[in-house]
């Protein structure tokens, strides 16, 4: 198994990276009951190996880009690829409206630079295509910043093969984060045109949030490998394509450390096939 992905000449990332959308407070909204906390989940994930770190505008809003902003104040000498988002606006908890404006997304990025600490973003990705607003209007104004060079890499959120193919032909589309795990693949088709063209797939919900952790097909296989059922689940995932950069999120030092340990669990066929039934 590739324990690495490279996103360019400078860009190497370890494949299993840290999400950092439940660190805000319930629904993902508000601030976390403890900042400090918060922020050492992170430089807890940094100093157990991981380099690749996704968060978003929305996620507080912007209280995890404060969280995350700490921690890497905090690890100066780590080099961290972080990957953000813009294009959905909030209005209270679990309420998300995307909004494609390219006047909204060119202040949105300019706001992910401040709260983040950063003077570029290595990977800018579309949170949602508003479909009141073309995709040219959407991934050009990133494009525009792109060549500013406050933007690296582009990458696109919960989109459908058609939707990433007519991005490409507006700017390079390096990555691609739709939902998926070991029970929900309704996206498959959008994994393997990412493994086709060499684009990182980066499954949000990798665990299902409690939902994979019971089952006997599941419990058996973890007892065997002396693992968790979370850990066989993320073991899956980066068994099943070497373009997967799964984002286990959690507000747990001890649950970060678990996570980052399933990168070592090296799974039998027979059992990744066992498991690959169960969706």
């Amino acid at each position: 198994m590739q324990k690495e992905f490279k996103f360019d000449s400078e860009l190497t990332v370890t494949r299993l990276g840290y999400g950092t959308m439940q660190l805000p407070g319930k629904g993902v909204w508000g601030p976390a009951t403890d900042a400090k906390a918060a922020a050492n989940v992170i430089t807890t994930a940094i100093d157990n190996g991981v380099n690749f770190i996704d968060t978003a505008d929305a996620y507080g809003p912007f209280f995890a880009n404060l969280y995350l902003k700490d921690a890497l104040q905090q690890r100066p000498n780590h080099k961290v690829m972080v990957a953000t988002k813009v294009g959905f606006t909030r209005q209270g908890p679990d309420q998300w409206i995307p909004v494609g404006n390219p006047a909204y997304l060119r202040q949105q990025v300019e706001l992910n630079l401040f709260s983040l600490g950063l003077d570029h973003i290595d990977l800018l990705q579309l949170h949602r295509i508003d479909p009141n607003f073309t995709i040219e209007e959407q991934i050009g104004e990133l494009a525009a910043m792109q060549k500013e060079g406050k933007i690296k890499h582009i990458g696109l959120s919960q989109v459908s093969v058609a939707q990433i193919k007519a991005a490409q032909k507006i700017a390079p589309i390096v990555s691609v984060q739709n939902r998926y795990n070991l029970i929900d693949r309704a996206d498959e088709d959008v994994l393997n045109y990412a493994q086709q063209q060499h684009m990182a797939f980066i499954p949000w919900f990798p665990l299902a949030t409690g939902k994979l952790t019971s089952g006997n097909v599941l419990t058996s296989i973890a007892e065997k490998y002396d693992a968790t059922p979370a850990q066989i689940a993320l073991a899956w995932l980066l068994k099943r394509s070497d373009v997967i950069l799964p984002i286990p999120g959690t507000s747990s030092p001890e649950h970060v450390k678990q996570n980052i340990a399933a990168q070592e669990i090296e799974l039998e066929d027979a059992d990744f096939d066992q498991l690959s039934r169960l969706a």
